[in-house]
């Protein structure tokens, strides 16, 4: 019989997003991933892990300075691309502490001594053994500890032309967020294009997620992007009208 820290690793393997209960409404939705401020900002998607977690890498041309946003594995591509473009890393946040989001963070770190974001609330998930279990089952590297702990509402200036405005969006995990930079959002696992994050998990809650998207999330302008931690994007007005979670 499977331990829960093993049913639990199970879980996570099995997907961080509920069903999408409409699936022909995302079938061809899939956004360009630059669409505003070409000239002078850097929206790279690696995705990366058995997860296919979208990892971004957010930059400033004019500047060579970037954040790294969810490395959950294959350091090496992501650090490919770094050394590519010549960026120099200045954060890596983590959208909330799931193994299949922190597990590229150790070789990141060594590679480029960004300093490492995470939310206060998330400490103790990052901390939790079942998330360790679940790091060693996906074979990924321990992640080390909070350089910074966040607390929503600040800004992370990356340089004179990107910022990213933290949002708390709590119930995925008690320490969930998001990251406004301009007409873009990164939301995690809290909203994800017909769907939302799943609540079953240690520090979970549907009531509170739910109301972190229509808190924090809905009150941003239609045309806002919306770049999640797996599958397509969308934005902020389609998800309005059209994701069940949100609507019903």
């Amino acid at each position: 019989m499977l331990s829960f820290a093993k049913l639990l690793i199970v879980s996570i393997i099995m997907g961080q997003y509920r069903e999408n209960k409409y699936p022909s409404l995302i079938t061809h939705h899939a956004l360009p991933i630059i669409t505003v401020m070409e000239e002078i900002m850097i929206n790279k998607r690696i995705v990366v892990g058995v997860l296919d977690v979208n990892c971004y890498i957010v930059g400033c041309k004019t500047h060579n300075k970037a954040v790294i946003i969810d490395p959950g594995d294959r350091g090496d591509s992501i650090l490919s691309y770094i050394e590519k473009e010549g960026l120099e890393v200045t954060y890596i946040i983590a959208t909330h502490a799931h193994a299949d989001h922190i597990g590229g963070i150790a070789d990141v770190k060594e590679k480029t001594g960004a300093l490492f974001l995470l939310h206060e609330d998330d400490l103790v998930t990052l901390n939790a053994k079942w998330i360790s279990d679940s790091i060693a089952a996906l074979r990924l590297k321990p992640p080390p500890q909070p350089d910074r702990l966040i607390k929503g509402d600040e800004i992370i200036k990356v340089c004179d032309d990107l910022s990213f405005k933290v949002l708390h969006t709590p119930g995925h995990t008690p320490g969930g967020i998001s990251l406004l930079a301009d007409d873009y959002v990164y939301t995690g696992d809290a909203l994800f294009a017909g769907s939302i994050g799943r609540t079953d998990l240690p520090g979970g809650s549907e009531r509170v997620l739910k109301e972190s998207i229509k808190t924090k999330l809905m009150v941003l302008e239609d045309d806002v992007k919306v770049l999640p931690g797996h599958c397509p994007d969308s934005t902020i007005g389609y998800e309005r009208r059209n994701n069940v979670y949100i609507t019903q």
